[in-house]
């Protein structure tokens, strides 16, 4: 909607025809009631002016008409004349204070876009920020998939051993099944079947060295898985570290967002141009809720790939154990082969 631009100078008359109109409804016609009259228009001074012409005039007739005395006239002068004064003093008064108030609201609306312009600059650090640690989230988020990528793939190695394991078990039981068969025949038929004993004796001693190198490299290999699962183990714990910087960080930039969110509520009233600084506050609240559930999820696989280790290790120990068992099968076995090489010479 556009301005009306006041005009400097009105006629008496527009002024003497507002004065009448005000006097006609039983109104007092000052200065600023002329000026509404008149459309808001003309400068006070001259409209003050032509005011207090129409009151000489309006004094000169009554004199005209009804005679007065000199005292009177003179007492009446004097009443106009501070009357007037008054009025010229309150409305220099008056034009003060607004001209104060518009100045300090200048002064406010300035400070006010310069904090608005602060703030935004503030808000496009902190969303740089956070892109920032999104991204590093992401990167760790790669990482953990790999680590968890790789203890799966030791959990399918360790099953494959016992797999191998439990193979072995059987097949040390078949063969000390048929030691025992073959230690009847040996006493059934000793002298007869000599060659055949010794036949079988070298083929178990070479089944029992040929069982001795694979419990070593199953032992090697264990070795080595071990190894690796101390690697995933400190691998681990610096994930878990890295997991509570970003949640300290995170805290950090909730109680930065919470502070923008208070001086953004105390510049609202000032200026509309704070109304985008809030939408973006928004976005950003938003942007730290995700970080937060980003956060909770990278803690939930961080204790999945924990609780993968600790069966990983359980099903490495259990192993060795197995392997501790067979190897003292094998040691047993030894001794009464041994045993029963050496009977047929003292016989």
């Amino acid at each position: 909607m556009g301005v009306t631009m006041a005009r400097g100078g009105v006629y008496k008359t527009e002024v003497e025809k507002a004065r009448n109109a005000l006097l006609a409804q039983g109104k007092h016609p000052s200065v600023d009631a002329v000026r509404v009259a008149l459309g808001n228009t003309g400068s006070k001074t001259t409209i003050h002016r032509h005011l207090k012409e129409l009151e000489a005039e309006d004094a000169k007739g009554v004199g005209g008409k009804y005679p007065v005395s000199d005292a009177l006239a003179d007492l009446v002068s004097r009443l106009a004349g501070q009357l007037n004064g008054e009025a010229d003093a309150r409305i220099a008064d008056a034009q003060a204070r607004c001209d104060a108030q518009l100045r300090d609201r200048a002064a406010a609306l300035e400070q006010a876009r310069q904090e608005s312009a602060t703030l935004a600059d503030q808000l496009r650090h902190t969303q740089g920020a956070l892109q920032a640690k999104q991204a590093e989230h992401e990167a760790d988020q790669a990482r953990l998939a790999e680590a968890l990528a790789t203890v799966r793939q030791f959990e399918e190695r360790i099953a494959g051993m016992t797999t191998r394991l439990d193979e072995r078990d059987a097949h040390a039981q078949s063969l000390e099944q048929k030691h025992t068969h073959a230690r009847e025949a040996l006493e059934h038929y000793r002298t007869a079947a000599k060659e055949q004993r010794d036949q079988e004796q070298r083929r178990h001693e070479h089944q029992v060295q040929q069982l001795q190198v694979d419990l070593r490299e199953t032992r090697d290999s264990l070795t080595g898985k071990n190894q690796e699962l101390l690697q995933l183990n400190r691998d681990n714990v610096r994930l878990t570290e890295q997991a509570g910087q970003h949640d300290r960080e995170a805290r950090d930039l909730r109680a930065h967002l919470r502070r923008l969110d208070e001086e953004v509520q105390a510049l609202r009233p000032v200026t509309r141009e704070l109304d985008s600084l809030q939408i973006r506050y928004a976005q950003e609240q938003l942007a730290g809720e995700g970080l937060r559930a980003e956060l909770a999820a990278t803690r939930d696989a961080l204790a999945t790939e924990q609780a993968a280790r600790q069966l990983a290790e359980t099903t490495a120990a259990q192993a060795a154990a197995r392997a501790q068992a067979f190897d003292d099968l094998l040691k047993r076995n030894g001794s009464i082969s041994s045993n029963e090489t050496s009977a047929p010479t003292n016989t």
